[in-house]
């Protein structure tokens, strides 16, 4: 579990990525075994767009995912811009990968440190709490989540 707070300083996500992935993937095996945040089973994020990186609607992983699509938010036009600026335009259809673009309000699962960047930023969009991955709690503290979660 992540108990250090986070600073605007330069992180090397990759570092941290390389260091924490197997750990991270070692308990993504099934959706039927996989926890949420709060420990219970894990929920589907969203079917309609269809997300996860498996394409499955759960936030979950595996060795394959080097970004750790972990976390369940609901997209905000503040979050889609910030993620824009950082190279990861989520507004825009790519149609060759049934990718329809995300409008504010649409769940999508996001990579764990891109949630984490967002909230460093002040534009961390609301979290489904029930839907995020519980490995999501080895880079961002259950309390922050919490104060961003969707009421």
């Amino acid at each position: 579990m992540a108990t250090t707070r986070y600073t605007s300083e330069v992180v090397d996500f990759h570092a941290i990525l390389h260091s924490a992935q197997h750990s991270a993937t070692e308990s993504m095996i099934s959706m039927a075994d996989a926890k949420n945040v709060l420990g219970t089973v894990l929920q589907s994020c969203s079917v309609d767009p269809m997300t996860g990186f498996f394409r499955d609607g759960c936030c979950r992983s595996g060795a394959e995912d080097l970004g750790l699509h972990l976390v369940c938010a609901q997209v905000t036009d503040n979050f889609l811009e910030f993620s824009k600026r950082r190279g990861n335009d989520l507004i825009t259809p790519v149609p060759e990968f049934h990718f329809p673009g995300l409008k504010a309000g649409d769940r999508w699962c996001l990579c764990v440190l891109r949630w984490r960047e967002a909230l460093e930023a002040g534009v961390a969009p609301p979290v489904v709490l029930e839907a995020t991955h519980v490995s999501t709690l080895e880079f961002v503290d259950l309390e922050d989540l919490q104060a961003h979660a969707v009421l």
